[in-house]
């Protein structure tokens, strides 16, 4: 009997830990097999508003995650969702892999619509699938931001022509080069210009997400998410000290 009883709870232990693996592994197993009618960020949340991150391979990290690290303090209030052009993994600039929530196809409308920069950039600018699919969404979005040389995607949609925009300095030339008819501000750390936000290099989008997030919540919140993120927020737009040392300024 006493074998027996051992025998038995040694089958109910493998049994609850196969359990528990497989629990384990069903988040995954669901990213994969996600329908879109089952795409919980497709649809209304409340009062939540909707953040789209568009990615495309060679992204740069911190363009993405610096401003979703501030947008992710308003749990209650933002839904973050990464979009792509198809389901699966995107890999950064940097080596780690995204995960794709949804596609441009499955995405109806945004509250707030983001691109990155990195060195994908130099590729998706002539990948007219994706800009056009980004300027759909583009349009209708109340709110739209490009990080680093992101503003040159935002830039070959013709959306912000005649508006002021900036982008990375490192990268001005080329990031520029991709429409004469944006007013490109040489000096800034980031610009706004109606419901358009664009931001210098890489760590600028994070100052550039928190000044949306100022203009959409209040600066109180977006002061109370810098120092929860014991982040020095450099709340003037202006102060650009790498237009002078890539030598755009004087």
């Amino acid at each position: 009997m006493k074998k027996q009883s051992s025998k038995s709870r040694r089958n109910f232990i493998q049994s609850l830990a196969a359990g528990t693996i497989l629990l384990s592994l069903s988040p995954l197993v669901g990213v994969a097999q996600t329908k879109q009618d089952e795409l919980p960020a497709l649809k209304s949340n409340g009062n939540k508003l909707i953040l789209g991150m568009v990615v495309f391979d060679g992204f740069q990290l911190l363009d993405v995650f610096g401003p979703l690290e501030m947008f992710g303090s308003l749990r209650d209030k933002v839904e973050i969702l990464i979009i792509g052009e198809r389901h699966g993994l995107v890999k950064s600039s940097a080596g780690p892999s995204v995960v794709i929530d949804c596609t441009f196809d499955e995405v109806k409308t945004l509250n707030i619509l983001m691109v990155p920069g990195g060195g994908g950039t130099r590729r998706e600018v002539n990948n007219g699938a994706l800009i056009d699919a980004f300027k759909k969404l583009a349009e209708s979005a109340p709110h739209v931001a490009s990080i680093c040389t992101g503003a040159a995607i935002l830039a070959k949609t013709g959306l912000i022509d005649g508006l002021k925009a900036t982008t990375n300095k490192r990268a001005f030339k080329w990031a520029t080069s991709q429409s004469d008819k944006v007013t490109w501000v040489k000096e800034a750390r980031w610009v706004e210009d109606g419901k358009f936000f664009t931001s210098s290099g890489i760590s600028a989008g994070t100052d550039m997400a928190l000044a949306l997030i100022q203009k959409i919540f209040g600066r109180d919140t977006a002061i109370r998410i810098a120092n929860g993120a014991e982040y020095e927020w450099n709340e003037d737009s202006l102060h650009d000290p790498f237009a002078k040392l890539n030598g755009l300024v004087d």
